[in-house]
């Protein structure tokens, strides 16, 4: 079910990183600053800041093409994003493969249509997301405060999800 960044990263680090910046999965948030994130979109190029959804609610996922679960999660991913798109829902995925060439492929096999940023080699994933295990969900809220980290994917997750989304939607920006 849950698996580190390495064989890449853990070449690089030696272990998985750990950091108490960021929640335990599942669990709010305590930091206390809006989450920042700047990463260049596929296949343009085009600079994302996740600063500019303020006002909605944002999923990200960190995912390779490698990642045997990653498969499982990114369709329910989309259907979220179909579901809740028009209630203020956005989703994005950060892929973290060092070569972007797979990813249009493998997204297509998927039957996947998400917006796709950039982290090639994982470096912001690791340094500044602090993220352990692939997948990794991040659900910003619509003051743009990260409020829960899920780490790994199941099937049971869905349920999870939603009813965050639903609460999150919920609340004032």
């Amino acid at each position: 079910m849950k698996r580190c960044l390495a064989p890449f990263l853990g070449l690089l680090l030696g272990a998985c990183a750990t950091s108490a910046t960021l929640p335990a999965a599942g669990t709010p948030a305590t930091v206390r600053e809006p989450f920042h994130l700047k990463l260049p979109r596929y296949p343009s190029g085009a600079s994302f800041d996740v600063a500019q959804e303020k006002g909605r609610v944002v999923l990200l996922d960190v995912w390779a093409t490698w990642c045997e679960p990653c498969k499982d999660a990114l369709p329910v991913y989309a259907a979220l994003a179909q579901r809740y798109a028009a209630r203020g829902l956005s989703v994005y995925t950060i892929n973290v493969d060092t070569d972007a060439a797979a990813v249009g492929e493998f997204l297509t096999r998927l039957e996947v249509n998400l917006p796709v940023l950039l982290d090639k080699d994982a470096l912001v994933a690791e340094r500044d997301l602090h993220v352990r295990v692939m997948p990794t969900a991040f659900l910003v809220d619509r003051k743009g405060m990260l409020r829960h980290v899920h780490e790994g994917f199941s099937e049971d997750f869905q349920a999870r999800y939603e009813t965050e989304i639903q609460a999150l939607l919920a609340e004032a920006p």
